[in-house]
């Protein structure tokens, strides 16, 4: 019998009564130990992580870009995807900040896939010790690119495996109002975005700005794999994400003026970006062309309340649902839709252009 198994076992039958299965999970340092971050991917990381606070704080007017897959679920088309971007990153460096979306934990609204460090095989046998070294040998490969990466933050212990390799983090809608959230975002060693809530109301949000400055002590796990009580000392680098909601879009000029009212009076960070998926596209992803467009063209206008987007983009475009025993289609997103690579590359060349002219 597993060892973990039989601690279970012994337990009284007021406790773990619901647990089915216990299992070792190696700790943070044994993963880091085993696929370290060398000097050079240090360094970049650390310049990336300015560059975007920079950015965020008003201080450099290139847009930040957050833009890739919905998410992770096959290693070597991430890296066909980032090769593209990078090289697509050096055209437009003096206009835009791209930073490729490495997803590796979705939140479900009742059950399904939960990503590729929880079940990297994606057949249901959680074989999270084999996505964490996945997710971690992934970033490292995508860093020595020279590629800036950014993920959201969703699991409350996950980030000690490879949040030293993220330049840019999110909070999801779901969880920006969680207290546990806030205070891991004070925390954390990147800028970081808190999206709207689902109802699309900006509040919540701006109240997580304020909580994720602050300091706060919580329980947490070390790199080691011992819990332990942190003391943090709060996030200056955070920002709202607008992403729609239940009622509807929110990247209009006006939705952006009265999200940064509301920012304003919280004595927060009055810039936003914006998500050009989720309900801003209405679920539909070829929508995020003219919800980038219509960003453009603020930007184009002299908008500097904004301070970046995010799109969802693959290989190619669309999505496509995991079946048993169905192959999957190469470059197909098999979460949220996505837009072709055509089409991203068409949507980036728009936005620097949006620089250029809002110059």
């Amino acid at each position: 019998m597993n060892p973990f198994d039989e601690e279970r076992e012994r337990a009284t039958s007021l406790d773990d009564v619901r647990i089915r299965r216990v299992r070792p999970l190696i700790s943070p340092a044994l993963l880091q130990d085993e696929l370290p971050a060398d000097a050079g991917v240090e360094q970049a990381v650390a310049a990336d992580r300015r560059a975007i606070a920079r950015i965020v704080q008003g201080e450099d007017r290139r847009l930040l870009v957050v833009v890739g897959p919905c998410s992770i679920h096959n290693a070597d088309e991430a890296m066909e995807y980032a090769r593209r971007l990078r090289a697509l990153a050096d055209t437009v460096r003096d206009e835009l900040l791209l930073v490729m979306r490495v997803y590796f934990e979705k939140p479900r609204t009742t059950v399904g896939w939960k990503g590729f460090i929880n079940d990297p095989s994606l057949d249901g046998s959680f074989r999270i010790n084999e996505g964490l070294r996945l997710a971690r040998r992934l970033l490292l490969d995508v860093n020595k690119l020279g590629l800036p990466v950014a993920t959201e933050f969703l699991d409350l212990l996950s980030p000690q495996y490879i949040s030293d390799l993220i330049a840019w983090g999110a909070i999801g809608a779901r969880t920006t109002e969680s207290p546990s959230h806030r205070q891991l975002a004070s925390g954390l060693s990147c800028p970081l975005g808190f999206k709207n809530g689902t109802d699309g109301g900006v509040q919540v949000a701006a109240d997580a700005l304020v909580a994720a400055r602050a300091s706060h002590a919580f329980m947490g796990m070390t790199k080691m794999g011992q819990v332990a009580i942190f003391e943090t000392e709060g996030n200056p680098d955070s920002h709202v994400i607008l992403r729609g909601g239940s009622r509807g879009p929110n990247f209009s000029a006006e939705h952006v003026a009265q999200a940064c009212a509301v920012l304003d009076k919280a004595g927060v960070n009055p810039r936003v970006m914006v998500d050009c998926s989720h309900a801003n596209s209405m679920k539909d992803p070829q929508r995020q062309i003219p919800a980038a467009r219509d960003v453009a063209a603020q930007v184009a206008g002299g908008e500097r309340r904004i301070l970046g987007l995010m799109v969802e983009s693959h290989l190619n475009p669309g999505k496509q649902d995991l079946q048993p025993g169905v192959p999957l289609r190469p470059g197909v997103s098999i979460t949220d839709g996505c837009i072709g690579w055509d089409d991203t590359a068409a949507v980036i060349d728009e936005l620097a252009q949006a620089v250029v002219r809002g110059r």
